[in-house]
């Protein structure tokens, strides 16, 4: 496993030389490997995707960006976070 700069990215390995037969399926993990791991890099950047419904199961800590419309938790389009001990979504900004 290659890491770039920040220890917290993964960039997966170019395949090592498999048999004909194994060829798709070495092809098919890397393509998932490397999907997973701009996931990951997004995630690592700090990037939160904004969402339109409420989670369906909010713990304590998550973080959404509700776009204010068709899911408005309580002060519009923002950040929030979930506060499982009130039950409630608040408003980071």
């Amino acid at each position: 496993m290659r890491t770039s700069q920040n220890p917290n990215r993964f960039t997966p390995e170019d395949p090592p030389s498999v048999p004909p037969e194994l060829q798709g399926i070495t092809e098919y993990i890397v393509r998932e490997f490397r999907r997973l791991a701009a996931l990951t890099d997004m995630l690592v950047d700090g990037h939160v995707e904004e969402t339109t419904v409420v989670p369906n199961k909010p713990r304590t800590g998550m973080i959404r960006l509700a776009d204010g419309t068709l899911w408005n938790p309580g002060a519009g389009r923002g950040v929030y976070w979930f506060d499982e001990g009130s039950g409630t979504w608040k408003l980071l900004g």
